[in-house]
């Protein structure tokens, strides 16, 4: 039998996840330049795990079920994003899987940040799959703790002081249910490591 994505539980993560980003959404009012159609956090290649990129999958599944025809140009935006990034792919080109060492990280901070995401429709400049997307895209915009502090994305919180920023901080996953659930999907696929979007989509 194969491996069954763990639906029920990534929908647990996800409901938290969104309720928390309502929340510093409440909380940021006008300070959040997030809007339909921004597409600020849409360019520029990213890291994902293999959670988020399972997740895609599905994701691009059913959008060929409800329209094939804009599932078709996600497939083909992904495709000629695979064919573009590939000779410089700092990973395995051939898996899409990204290199684990320093050196791989630093060359990775570098590359294909004029990118423009695969899912990212063009002409609307809205999300192919938003209900899908990874938490990376989920988190983007309201101040999110990481080793370098408090990062917000560089539209928002114009003028604020750093205790308004604070104010506002968004804590996606109190309870740290996505690394139990990222070894389940590991466990089960026996994929390990992060990609990219564009390579997620067209393995």
């Amino acid at each position: 039998m194969g491996f069954r994505f763990p639906a029920s539980a990534d929908q647990k993560l996800i409901q938290i996840v969104d309720s928390a980003l309502s929340d510093a959404t409440r909380k940021s009012g006008a300070w959040l330049a997030c809007r339909p159609g921004c597409t600020q956090c849409c360019i520029g290649v990213f890291a994902i795990n293999q959670l988020d990129a399972l997740r895609l999958r599905r994701g691009l599944a059913e959008l060929d079920r409800r329209s094939p025809a804009r599932a078709a140009a996600v497939r083909q935006r992904a495709t000629d994003a695979v064919s573009r990034l590939s000779p410089g792919f700092p990973g395995n080109a051939k898996t899409g899987m990204l290199g684990a060492t320093p050196q791989a990280a630093r060359k990775f901070e570098q590359f294909a940040n004029d990118e423009p995401c695969p899912v990212l429709d063009p002409e609307t400049g809205l999300c192919e799959l938003y209900e899908a997307r990874p938490m990376t895209c989920r988190v983007f915009g309201p101040p999110v703790r990481s080793e370098d502090g408090l990062g917000v994305c560089e539209l928002c919180f114009n003028g604020a002081s750093e205790a308004e920023i604070a104010a506002c901080e968004m804590i996606p996953d109190p309870d740290d249910l996505e690394p139990s659930l990222l070894e389940r999907v590991e466990d089960g696929t026996h994929h390990r490591g992060n990609t990219i979007i564009a390579f997620a989509l067209t393995r």
